[in-house]
């Protein structure tokens, strides 16, 4: 699996283990993603994909790297994905 396929993977585990926010981000706890079995088995190096997302702007977090235990109340925020630009409406008068 390359960076960007694991980056997807992050994604969609943030949204199923995170919570959805007011502006459309989700907010996870980097413990609840370390401790999750499945995260476990499809990430081998979850700090580093962490570190990748984070550098692309995909997910914010405070800090460089994080460490089980001492940093697992930190928040990794996944940013909203930009909705497409609405087509607009063609409205027709007589």
């Amino acid at each position: 699996m390359n960076v960007e396929e694991e980056i997807q993977k992050l994604e969609e585990e943030i949204h199923r283990l995170g919570s959805r926010q007011p502006d459309g981000s989700y907010k996870v706890t980097f413990g609840v993603l370390f401790n999750d079995d499945r995260c476990a088995n499809i990430f081998e190096a979850l700090v580093g994909t962490l570190r990748a997302a984070k550098k692309r702007k995909i997910v914010a977090f405070d800090g460089e790297l994080l460490l089980q235990g001492v940093h697992d109340k930190v928040e990794i925020t996944l940013r909203p994905t930009p909705q497409p630009p609405q087509p607009a409406s063609a409205s027709s008068s007589s």
